[in-house]
C-alpha cells in the first residue's frame, strides 16, 4: 500500500472526530498456538487501515489539533538481543520515519503518557468490546484525569464507537485499495484454476488445498485471506466445511471456496467442478442454475440500488429453477413468500468485502437497506444444497454447489474483479482435459 494512502485516512478520520476529540487504536495480540509457537501474526484490520504498522504491541493515538503532531504511536523499543531470535522492529524511532508518526514512544511508557493526552478532551472514540483488559485500562486513565478535577483539569465525558466512523470509511475503497483487491483477485483466480488442472479423483481434499496455497504464495500472498474450503461430494452441502480430510471421488463435485490475501486485502472465491472433469446431467442442471442466479444476483449491483436487489434477483431465479426441476413445487411467487427455498439455500447472497473477508459496514441505514454506491466491493455467491432428504429425487443428492465472485460497484455499473477464475462449463470441462 502506497505509504501516502494513511495520512489521508487519518485526516478524514480526523475531520469527522472534531476538535476536543482523541481516538485510542489498539493494534491485535500475538495469539498462541501450541507452547512455544505462535500463530502467523496477523494486526487488527481497523489499526493497519490508519497505520500500516504490521508490528505487535503497538496502540496509535489520534488528537485532532494537537500542536506537536496529531498522529502518536507507541510501540515496542529497538532490542538488538530479541531481534536476533524474532527479527527486526521498527522502534520509536522507525515510527517516524518509516510510518510517519509525528510522535512515538515506547509501549512500556503508555500507562503514564497516555492519560495527559486524555486531559481537555471532551470525546473519547474507542471501540469497547473486542479487549476486555485494554478496555479497563482506557477507563483506568479516564479516571486518572477525572481525579485532577479539583485542580481544573478536564477530563473526557463521552464515548463514541471508533466503528461509528472508522468502519463507514473502509466502505468506499480507494483506488490504492482496488489496486491491492484487483491483485488479490488475479492470484485467487489462478490457484482456482491451478486447483482444476491438478483434480483427480483419489486425490485427497488437503492437496487441492495445498495446490491453492502454492499458487498463492509463489505470486507473493503470504497467507489465505480465510481457512480454505475444500468439500468433495457431501462435504459440499456443508456451508463452513474447512476438514478438508475426506477422499475426492469421480462422479462427486468438489466446492472449493477460498481466496488470497494480498497487501492486508481478501479475495474470496468459490467455484464448483466435477472431480472426474465431467458434469453428470444432473449436476449440469443444477450448476446452471445457480450460474444463472448469480448472472441475475450480478447485474442487480450497480449505484442506486438498495443491498438487497441482489439477492431478491438471485432467489427469483433459485426459486423458478427448482420448480422447473420438480425438486420445488407450488406457485413461484407463494414460495419465495414462505422461503421454501431455505432448505436448499439458506445463507444470503453476498457480504462486504475489503482488510476482513466478511469486511466492516452497515447493511442497514434507519431499518432500510443501503443504496449501493461506488467504491464498494461486495461478494456475489448464491448456491444450493442438497442434501439427502424424504422427497428429494436420489439424482440431487449430494449436490452442493456454490459459485462466488467479487464485485466492485463503479461509478455507472460494476466490475467483476474476479472474472479470470473459470466458470462456464465449457470452459471447466476444458480446462480439467487439459486443453
Amino acid at each position: 500500500m502506497d505509504a501516502k494512502e494513511f495520512p489521508k485516512r487519518r485526516k478524514r478520520l480526523m475531520d469527522l472526530m472534531g476538535d476536543d476529540s482523541i481516538a485510542i487504536i489498539p493494534t491485535s495480540g500475538v495469539r498462541v498456538r501450541s507452547r512455544d509457537t505462535v500463530f502467523p501474526y496477523r494486526g487488527d484490520s481497523d489499526f493497519l487501515y490508519l497505520t500500516g504498522f504490521p508490528e505487535p504491541e503497538a496502540v496509535a493515538i489520534i488528537i485532532p489539533g494537537r500542536a506537536r503532531g496529531e498522529f502518536v504511536l507507541f510501540c515496542r523499543e529497538r532490542d538488538p538481543k530479541q531481534e536476533i531470535w524474532d527479527g527486526l522492529r521498527a522502534g520509536v524511532e522507525g515510527a517516524c520515519d518509516r510510518y510517519r508518526a509525528d510522535d512515538a514512544f515506547p509501549i512500556s511508557d503508555l500507562d503514564e503518557i497516555l492519560p495527559g493526552l486524555l486531559e481537555e478532551k471532551e470525546r473519547i472514540f474507542y471501540t469497547m468490546g473486542n479487549d476486555t483488559a485494554f478496555d479497563q485500562r482506557v477507563l483506568g486513565w479516564v479516571n486518572e484525569v477525572r481525579r485532577k478535577g479539583r485542580a481544573g483539569v478536564g477530563a473526557p465525558d463521552e464515548f463514541i464507537a471508533l466503528t461509528h466512523l472508522l468502519h463507514e470509511m473502509r466502505l468506499y475503497k480507494s483506488r490504492e485499495e482496488v489496486r491491492a483487491m484487483r491483485q488479490a483477485a488475479r492470484i485467487s483466480a489462478a490457484a482456482h484454476r491451478r486447483a482444476m488442472e491438478n483434480c483427480r479423483p483419489g486425490m485427497m481434499e488437503y492437496q487441492l488445498e495445498a495446490e491453492l496455497l502454492h499458487e498463492y504464495l509463489r505470486n507473493g500472498a503470504r497467507s489465505p485471506a480465510y481457512p480454505a474450503i475444500v468439500g468433495g461430494g457431501a462435504n459440499g452441502c456443508i456451508l463452513h466445511y474447512t476438514e478438508n480430510s475426506a477422499e475426492l471421488r469421480s462422479g462427486d463435485l468438489v466446492l472449493i471456496d477460498a481466496g488470497a490475501e494480498y497487501d492486508g486485502y481478501a479475495s474470496d472465491i468459490t467455484r464448483t467442478f466435477p472431480v472426474n472433469g465431467a458434469y453428470s446431467e444432473a449436476q449440469r442442471r443444477i450448476y446452471e442454475l445457480v450460474l444463472s442466479a448469480q448472472a441475475a444476483a450480478i447485474a442487480a449491483v450497480r449505484p442506486g440500488n438498495h443491498w438487497n436487489d441482489p439477492h431478491d434477483a438471485a432467489i427469483r431465479v433459485l426459486t423458478e429453477g427448482l420448480v422447473e426441476l420438480g425438486i420445488l413445487k407450488g406457485r413461484v411467487r407463494s414460495l419465495i413468500k414462505e422461503q421454501a427455498y431455505l432448505q436448499y439455500y439458506m445463507h444470503r447472497t453476498g457480504h462486504w468485502l475489503g482488510m476482513d473477508v466478511h469486511d466492516v459496514g452497515d447493511y442497514k441505514l434507519d431499518g432500510e437497506w443501503r443504496v449501493l454506491g461506488p467504491g464498494m466491493v461486495l461478494t456475489v455467491e448464491p448456491g444450493l444444497y442438497l442434501q439427502p432428504r424424504r422427497g428429494l429425487a436420489k439424482k440431487w443428492w449430494n449436490i452442493g454447489i456454490r459459485i462466488e465472485d467479487d464485485v466492485l460497484v463503479t461509478a455507472d455499473g460494476r466490475d467483476v474483479i474476479t472474472r479470470d477464475a473459470p466458470k462456464a462449463i465449457d470452459d471447466i470441462e476444458s480446462i480439467m482435459a487439459g486443453n
